[in-house]
Formats: C-alpha cells, sequence, structure tokens
C-alpha cells in the first residue's frame, strides 16, 4: 500500500521530536481537557493503542477507539463521523501503515496534536516464516507500506514499552497539568511490560521446538524477540486456504521441526487451522495478535492476552 506522509496545512505547526517520537501539534494548541467533563479526549486507532491512552491517561483522559470490539483492525472503513471526531480530538493516537483507512483520515485531519506509534520505536521486515525478508510477505502475510515494514509492533513487550514512554510523552504535551501522574503511569506500565518481557523470555528458553504454525503472520516482532521461527500460512486473509504447494512445505516444516500445534486467531475463524491440521495430524490452539477483545478472548485486556499467548506457545512448543 501507498504510505503518504502527514501533510502540513497552516492549521498544523512542525514537527516536534519526541526522542524518536514523530509528535504533530497544533501550533499554540495548549487547550488540554477540551471535552465538557474537562478530560482530554483521545482517539485511538486500534486496541493496543487504546489501551495504552487508558493505562497511561486513567482518570485524566476520556478515550474512544476507531475499531470497535470485533473488528479486524486491517479492514476498517472510516465513518464520516469518525473523521469528524478526529479533528475535534485533543489527541489522535495511531499506527502508521496498519489500517490505511486511518492513515489516509489523519493527513486530511486538522487535529491538535497526531501522534504516530511506528515513528516511537524501529519497524522491521518480517516474512511469513519469521525472517527479515519481504519476499514472501505478499504471499504469506500482511503487506505493508512500500517498504514491507511490519508494524505488529506490540506482541514485542520491549517495542511496546518504547511506543508507551512516547505516548506517556504526548499526553504530558498535550496536557501538562497533569505531567506528572502521566509520567508515573508511564513508568509503571512500563516496568509491567518489562516484567512480561521476562516472563516470556523465561518461559519460552527451554523448549523441544522453536517452531511454530499461525493462519495470521503477525508474530515476527515476537518471534525475532524470544529467538522463534513463526510459519504463516498463505494468504493477506487470516481465514483464507493455502495453496497446496504451501501445505505442502507447511507439512514438511511440521515434520522437520517437529510441530504440533496450528494457530489460529479469536477474532477470525478456524476453518483454515482446522484444515491444515487436519491434513498434517496436528492439533489447534488460539495465538491472539491482541488486535482487539471481545468475549472470545482469552483475556480481559492486553496483558491477560499475552499471558494466555505464553502459556499456549509453552505448551505447543513443548517447554521443558
Amino acid at each position: 500500500m501507498n504510505v503518504r506522509r502527514l501533510i502540513p496545512t497552516a492549521a498544523l505547526a512542525t514537527a516536534v521530536a519526541l526522542g524518536a517520537a514523530a509528535l504533530t501539534a497544533c501550533s499554540g494548541a495548549s487547550a488540554a481537557g477540551s471535552g465538557k467533563d474537562g478530560k482530554l479526549d483521545v482517539m485511538a486507532s486500534f486496541y493496543p493503542m487504546q489501551f495504552l491512552a487508558e493505562r497511561i491517561g486513567k482518570d485524566h483522559v476520556k478515550v474512544e477507539s476507531l475499531t470497535k470490539p470485533g473488528v479486524e483492525p486491517h479492514d476498517l472503513e472510516i465513518t464520516p463521523q469518525q473523521t469528524g471526531k478526529l479533528g475535534e480530538a485533543d489527541l489522535v493516537l495511531y499506527l502508521k501503515t496498519l489500517q490505511p483507512a486511518v492513515d489516509k483520515a489523519v493527513e486530511q485531519t486538522p487535529a491538535k496534536n497526531v501522534v504516530d506509534a511506528a515513528a516511537l520505536t524501529k519497524l522491521e521486515v518480517h516474512g511469513a516464516s519469521g525472517h527479515d525478508h519481504a519476499e514472501d510477505e505478499a504471499d504469506h502475510g500482511h503487506s505493508h507500506g512500500e517498504s514491507g515494514e511490519d508494524p505488529h509492533v506490540w506482541l514485542d513487550p520491549v517495542k511496546y514499552a518504547e511506543i508507551a514512554k512516547g505516548v506517556g510523552a504526548a499526553l504530558e504535551k498535550a496536557d501538562p497539568d497533569h505531567s506528572a501522574d502521566y509520567k508515573k503511569n508511564t513508568d509503571d506500565l512500563v516496568a509491567e511490560l518489562t516484567a512480561l518481557d521476562t516472563e516470556f523470555k523465561d518461559g519460552l528458553k527451554n523448549t523441544a521446538t522453536k517452531t511454530f504454525i499461525t493462519t495470521h503472520s503477525a508474530f515476527g516482532y515476537l518471534s525475532a524477540r524470544y529467538e522463534l521461527d513463526q510459519e504463516g500460512i498463505s494468504g493477506v486473509d487470516p481465514e483464507s486456504e493455502p495453496t497446496p504447494a504451501r501445505m505442502k512445505e507447511l507439512q514438511d516444516v511440521a515434520k522437520k521441526d517437529n510441530v504440533t500445534t496450528v494457530f489460529f486467531e479469536a477474532l477470525a475463524s478456524d476453518k483454515t487451522a482446522k484444515s491444515l491440521a487436519r491434513d498434517t495430524g496436528l492439533k489447534t490452539d488460539v495465538l491472539d495478535p491482541v488486535e482487539g477483545i471481545t468475549d472470545a478472548s482469552q483475556g480481559a485486556d492486553y496483558f491477560a492476552i499475552m499471558r494466555s499467548n505464553l502459556k499456549n506457545l509453552q505448551k505447543a512448543l513443548g517447554n521443558k
């Protein structure tokens, strides 16, 4: 997909560096808490951004997500009403290249403060097999932007912590009266994410195999962080059917690397996973990309779902 840079307008000031962040602010915009309740109005593009805003902002913010529960984030379409809300928000938090409709709406919206989470950490290229190559991306995973960079950074607790720091700094800038609270909440969240990273590192250190198969090639960062090998089923859609050639390839991988499980995600059908599992004699289980929360999710928030993912990976990989 072609992703354009934010287009500066008369209503927008020049970009202000937030470490590695890209924060765009209206000149003279200090009217934080423009909502009737005095809280900072935050528009988040989808759940991982919403979670950060809520955990760091707490009582000082009112957060609304553009992506409703149960909606596949990659295919989101923006309504005129939502576009209007973007322009009225005190802070817009999104992740460029993940949702084309959001990227377009943000470009056209003179919001007070706009934070691109993708600019708060370093994006990398991950193919379907979890390696840093893009040649398989079009066939076996999501195609993201001109460079093929993978936007699923929140699935790496270390990178998610980097983004959290940038979001905290953005909230401090947008609402300086409560900067001390934002800083404390950011520090607390980063500490939790650091602890989660340690749990994954220790929990996946000794496993019988390092390879897992998933219908959604969203776990490149997680695989790279914890030295695992992700094998994604073909197609940009988590529910798409694998080609016969890919099926044979995955059968060979499963046999060679002692794979036991084909993972599917909570927000998508398990049809493809069950089809592959049936043909390869494997089990199925959930590996959640944490793109949204529903009643079907294996947890009520980011941390709970990530710990469920860890447990499911340990079981599938043969934790020793």
